[in-house]
């Protein structure tokens, strides 16, 4: 049975009730674990009125502003873990981000700005956070990110992201054999396409959902709540076998050969 009473995550990206953070979140909470999560603050405190209303039925024990690009504020969320729990045993990353500029158009165009920001928030992220979590982790613990398969394969439209979550994986790996000693596991889920506030930056993702809907074996696409399953196993003892492993939660799309 998948317990996870009395373990503490960590819970980042939770941008509204559609965000796959939100299913994994509701996940944990379910299996009993205590829950802690971030919002990335904005000067007029609308991030977090919407976060707060959102994660209010599972009721966290922490909600602290998490803007990965500020080094202080990463440093404090993992300060709050330390004074209110003294230890941390799930880290969930679930923060990814690339300019428009980005997002279409010639690869070999993307300013190197762009490039910057988005492989700064949506792969160093992992490592760094992965830095100040360690710590906390004095009995193991479970890290798992969010992927995709543009990370491994072309999607029109991804680009940048593309390659940020080729970096994103990797690390995964690297982390997993740096962290194994320690009985810390990181891992990453491939989601399939599914709408959220940060999917609807990808151009044609609709169309992208109808054609999973056709090729994938399950003909369908996959929800938020099945990869928030799959991060609670991956969370659990249950997966206590499992690391530096990329998990496709995508209703079999992966591996069809001919789309």
């Amino acid at each position: 049975m998948l317990d996870l009473t009395g373990k503490n995550a960590l819970v980042t990206g939770i941008a509204n009730n559609r965000s796959i953070a939100w299913g994994i979140a509701q996940q944990l909470h379910k299996a009993g674990a205590n829950l802690a999560v971030t919002y990335l603050p904005d000067d007029k405190g609308r991030f977090e009125k919407k976060v707060r209303d959102v994660v209010e039925p599972i009721n966290p024990s922490i909600i602290v502003p998490c803007n990965v690009q500020n080094e202080a504020q990463v440093e404090e969320t993992f300060k709050a873990v330390a004074d209110t729990w003294g230890k941390l045993d799930i880290l969930i990353h679930c923060l990814a981000f690339a300019d428009k500029e980005g997002l279409g158009g010639d690869f070999s165009a993307i300013p190197r700005e762009a490039f910057n920001q988005s492989l700064e928030i949506s792969t160093f992220s992992l490592g760094n956070m992965a830095k100040y979590a360690q710590p906390l982790m004095t009995e193991g613990g479970s890290i798992v990110t969010l992927t995709y398969l543009g990370g491994v394969k072309v999607v029109p439209n991804y680009n940048l992201m593309g390659v940020a979550k080729a970096g994103l994986e990797m690390s995964v790996r690297y982390l997993a054999s740096e962290l194994g000693p320690n009985n810390i596991r990181v891992n990453a889920i491939s989601a399939g396409p599914i709408r959220t506030l940060a999917s609807s930056a990808v151009g044609g993702i609709l169309d992208m959902i109808r054609h999973v809907e056709e090729v994938a074996p399950l003909k369908r696409t996959v929800t938020q709540l099945e990869v928030g399953n799959t991060a609670a196993f991956l969370s659990s003892d249950l997966a206590s076998g499992i690391t530096g492993q990329v998990i496709y939660v995508d209703a079999g799309y992966e591996i069809m050969g001919m789309g």
